[in-house]
């Protein structure tokens, strides 16, 4: 009897820890940004000059899915598979509910039209398929979604498969 009166309290003890445990651990990896959408083959013929190129038509829309927190986006890092990489330079604040579409070429960003510019024309996103990660200032991962071109993905938007 003893021996059972033992067990359950190692038993109970051990639940009790691993519950504990589980909060920290989801807070680490939760986030209220999520990848929302990506367009990653720009209409058109793919043209990386910064004068008359498309790479503005490509872009990566993240959104922030809190009810209540606004996220202040500088410091977040967008990867794609291969590294390339874009770091928010600047203040812009993502309204709970609200999104960003970061956008390759050159532009104005803007807050109150959603958009931040890569500042660069090359593009980012492979047309075909890729990875995308998103990270915190903190460098821990804040998402990731994968996508590929399907024969009937006519408009270059993709299936986006969720990790």
């Amino acid at each position: 009897m003893r021996t059972h009166a033992a067990i359950t309290a190692v038993l109970t003890a051990g639940t009790l820890a691993a519950l504990t445990a589980l909060p920290a651990q989801g807070a680490e990896y939760s986030t209220a940004l999520k990848v929302r959408g990506i367009q990653y083959d720009a209409p058109g013929p793919d043209s990386n000059k910064c004068s008359s190129g498309n790479t503005r038509e490509e872009y990566l829309t993240v959104k922030n899915y809190s009810s209540t927190t606004t996220v202040n986006l500088k410091g977040y890092v967008v990867e794609d598979a291969v590294g390339n990489r874009f770091t928010f330079p600047a203040n812009h604040y993502l309204q709970p509910g609200d999104y960003v579409k970061l956008r390759g070429g050159n532009g104005t960003d803007s807050d109150a039209k959603n958009v931040v510019y890569r500042d660069n024309c090359n593009f980012m996103w492979n047309n075909d398929k890729d990875t995308i990660y998103l990270y915190k200032p903190s460098g821990a991962r804040a998402d990731v979604h994968s996508y590929t071109k399907g024969k009937n993905d006519r408009d270059g938007n993709g299936y986006i498969t969720y990790h």
